[in-house]
């Protein structure tokens, strides 16, 4: 079985994640490809897209949003993802047991009791008068009937787990401010959310490892997992392997792919690209040995933009005012030097609004 290094999956992940040259592809594709992008910062997917996109302005996303073609909404991890309107449909009810767990991981003592089902058809009638509510709102609303957890937990119980919500604009938009304004998905999208397989197959699991690897390939089955928090993942993978081809990395681990999907030559040169916080292209891995150092990694976590060298994670950067500042993690040569200033510079003219990206 062929051994990929390091490199070579660094290369691959960066052809996947469109960082190895910016595509020219409408933005609903983009986030399509990308499977969504980590968003409850709301303004970092606009980063993202820059990074990733020729001529890319914040109009286009905008629009998007607006227009009901992309909405954010809890899925993967339990996390706000910008995804489209379609996968948002497509892959809810697949996560259902999966954000339920997660709250429930935090908030168990204090749903202790709780009827979950009874809740979350409580939430249901609230909103079913079409007026957009804020995680508080609905937590008040109920607090009557369910005084003892408290609005904190339910609250997050009923918007991130129970009833699958979008939070509408200005939320997400360039540059605007505003509370989360929650709807059910299914009115804001104009269509019922998928229902799961009624004889007990997992259709969507396959779709998404299948997904999942166009976009992250090539993966273990533990980095699937890893990104989207799901279980149950092995037994779809099994259930596509014969379309699959497999490789090992410097671990021993197996690792598995579809056989067209780009895996570029490991010399392939790599730009410098700068990343927003909690950027899937890190986040979206068990082992993410391939973009940066296990001595950086919880910068990962911690939502610190980093910027890309020849690949890896090699610097922060934060905005002071309309100036990208970069904080080097190791010694530049003076080519990546010049190589970040340029880029950079290209950054803080797309956050003043003087062009978009290159």
């Amino acid at each position: 079985m062929t051994v990929l290094d390091s490199r070579a999956l660094n290369r691959a992940t960066l052809a996947r994640q469109l960082l190895l040259d910016r595509a020219d592809i409408p933005v609903l594709d983009a986030v399509a490809h990308l499977c969504g992008l980590q968003a409850q910062q709301p303004q970092e997917p606009f980063v993202g897209l820059w990074s990733r996109l020729h001529a890319f302005e914040p109009a286009m996303l905008d629009d998007l949003l607006t227009g009901r073609h992309v909405v954010r909404t809890h899925l993967m991890r339990r996390t706000v993802h910008l995804v489209t309107a379609h996968d948002a449909l497509a892959w809810r009810a697949r996560h259902d047991a999966m954000l339920r767990q997660r709250v429930l991981g935090v908030y168990r003592r204090e749903l202790a009791g709780v009827d979950l089902d009874e809740l979350a058809a409580a939430g249901r009638a609230v909103l079913a008068d079409g007026e957009p509510r804020s995680m508080t709102d609905l937590a008040r609303a109920l607090g009557g009937r369910w005084p003892e957890p408290g609005p904190r937990a339910l609250g997050e119980m009923l918007v991130a787990a129970l009833v699958p919500v979008a939070q509408l604009p200005p939320r997400g938009l360039w540059r605007a401010k505003g509370r989360v304004r929650n709807l059910p998905l299914s009115s804001w999208l104009g269509r019922e959310i998928d229902p799961p397989a009624p004889d007990g197959s997992d259709p969507v699991g396959q779709a998404l490892a299948r997904r999942y690897l166009a976009a992250f390939g090539p993966a273990a089955v533990a980095d699937l997992r890893a990104w989207c928090g799901l279980a149950g993942l092995p037994g779809a993978v099994t259930a596509i392997r014969e379309e699959l081809v497999s490789f090992r990395d410097e671990r021993g681990r197996e690792l598995v792919d579809l056989p067209e999907a780009p895996r570029p030559d490991a010399g392939t040169p790599a730009p410098v690209r700068f990343l927003p916080a909690f950027d899937n292209a890190i986040l979206g891995y068990h082992d993410r040995g391939r973009i940066i150092d296990d001595a950086h990694r919880g910068l990962s976590v911690a939502g610190e933009r980093v910027v890309l060298v020849d690949g890896r994670v090699a610097a922060t950067w934060t905005v002071e005012g309309e100036a990208v500042t970069v904080t080097p993690l190791r010694r530049f040569s003076r080519v990546e030097h010049t190589a970040v200033a340029e880029e950079g510079n290209e950054l803080s003219m797309f956050l003043r609004g003087d062009r978009g990206s290159p």
